[in-house]
């Protein structure tokens, strides 16, 4: 079975993640959306939130699930029995600091990388610029899935 974890903090989950994870489902047989633990980060959503909507927004997935690691996304792979990693690229810098990572992956544990380019109309996209925009009261309803903006209105009283 080819397996492949898509990692990130989904803080939260946008259109562009999920179109990574959309389009990493067609490549494996198995695709774990995992979201990385950072304890010394405060989210607007809780880890067991992040995990909901992700299961609510990729229900339609079959081959889709959802878990959390913290720690090195080597071990959760390993730990796991996944071979890859699918990430999505937005920029060049991005670029840069996702070679470095997929190299000391791969040299920590043998796991492959997939990086794969992003929808141009996601260049922009994520989930910082979602939050600030939406703290603020701006449209983000094109940026992210239906119930994560509901919920971001539950969050975010200006964005009501």
């Amino acid at each position: 079975m080819r397996r492949a974890v898509c990692p990130g903090s989904y803080d939260p989950a946008t259109n562009g993640h999920l179109d990574i994870i959309e389009r990493a489902s067609r490549l494996f047989d198995e695709v774990v959306v995992t979201v990385m633990i950072n304890k010394s980060k405060k989210g607007l959503f809780s880890i067991e939130e992040r995990m909901e909507l992700l299961r609510d927004t990729t229900a339609s997935l079959p081959n889709v699930r959802v878990d959390s690691w913290q720690g090195l996304l080597v071990d959760y792979c390993r730990a796991n029995g996944i071979a890859a990693i699918a990430k999505g690229l937005r920029s060049v810098s991005d670029f840069d600091y996702e070679l470095q990572m997929a190299q000391m992956n791969r040299e920590l544990s043998g796991v492959e990388t997939l990086l794969m380019p992003n929808n141009p109309v996601y260049g922009f996209l994520s989930s910082s610029l979602v939050k600030e925009v939406a703290t603020y009261g701006g449209d983000v309803t094109n940026l992210v899935p239906q119930l994560v903006l509901e919920r971001l209105k539950e969050k975010l009283p200006a964005l009501g």
